[in-house]
């Protein structure tokens, strides 16, 4: 059974793992410097091996913002990821976050109306 940790700060070679298996790169060079900065991240664990993950950064006061949501490629269609989008809503409004905002792409709409999220309008500049 899947479980879930909130701030379990796994190691940089914990996460590269998780993320060569969930987007095929090895991601940032460190995850400290983010996870440092970040209102919670959460972790969906199996024993002790991390299969799910996501970020939650913020602008210090009231708009958080869940980043990087991915499960392990052999962990997937488990609802793992629900679990951990669901826990981020939970720890960003007991640290005291009004609105929760993610980005994503059109293939993943489903999954985060599915969640709760509503539609909005945004607007992206790539940099």
């Amino acid at each position: 059974m899947v479980g879930i940790a909130i701030d379990p700060h796994p190691s940089d070679a914990v996460l590269r793992e998780l993320w060569l298996s969930a987007w095929g790169d090895a991601g940032p060079a460190s995850w400290q410097p983010i996870l440092q900065r970040s209102l919670a991240h959460v972790g969906a664990y199996e024993d002790e091996k991390l299969v799910g993950f996501v970020n939650i950064a913020w602008d210090g006061g009231v708009h958080a913002f869940i980043l990087d949501t991915c499960t392990h490629r052999d962990f997937r269609l488990q609802g793992i990821a629900t679990k951990l989008v669901k826990a981020a809503e939970n720890v960003a409004r007991e640290r005291g976050a009004k609105w929760l905002h993610v980005d994503f792409e059109p293939h993943l709409l489903g999954f985060y109306r599915g969640c709760g999220f509503r539609p909005t309008e945004a607007g992206l500049i790539a940099l």
